[in-house]
């Protein structure tokens, strides 16, 4: 995996995985395997809602290995079965309103290379550095990467 920086706005995650593309969407946008893949090894997902289209919501939420309940929520704006899903994500803070809150602005993309492989390419516009720079220094980067191992091992269990 690989985390670059386009602009000061902006993160790009990149992974390949050694799974068809199809597979990696699958993992990605089905409920129940989203729940095996989300916390990586940081806690359990105990809520997953996704209603995956323009206008659709969906939320996660996350109960960490310490006890703490982690959510986050947002919409999709764009999506382009097993090629691209543009979405909002935003950090449920206690004492803030979730839906006051404009969040980050993701655009996951799915590549083939070829039969037996992939990569996904995920896009995060950020809107401020400041916030870039909050994400890059929260712990993201472990965790993420976390995920990324359990999405290809999921997507070939698929197979």
């Amino acid at each position: 995996m690989e985390i670059t920086l386009p602009t000061d706005e902006q993160i790009l995650i990149t992974r390949e995985f050694a799974a068809p593309k199809h597979l990696v969407y699958r993992a990605w946008t089905t409920p129940e395997l989203v729940r095996r893949w989300w916390a990586g090894h940081r806690g359990t997902t105990t809520d997953v809602e996704m209603d995956l289209r323009p206008g659709g919501r969906w939320r996660y939420v996350l109960k960490t290995n310490d006890g703490a309940e982690v959510g986050f929520h947002g919409e999709y704006r764009e999506v382009v079965p097993e090629e691209k899903i543009v979405y909002t994500e935003v950090f449920e803070m206690p004492g803030v309103d979730p839906d006051s809150v404009d969040g980050p602005l993701n655009t996951a993309t799915f590549t083939a290379l070829g039969a037996d492989r992939s990569v996904l390419r995920l896009l995060t516009e950020t809107g401020s550095k400041e916030l870039r720079d909050m994400i890059l220094e929260s712990g993201m980067e472990g965790g993420v990467r976390e995920q990324m191992v359990l999405i290809e091992e999921l997507a070939n269990s698929l197979r």
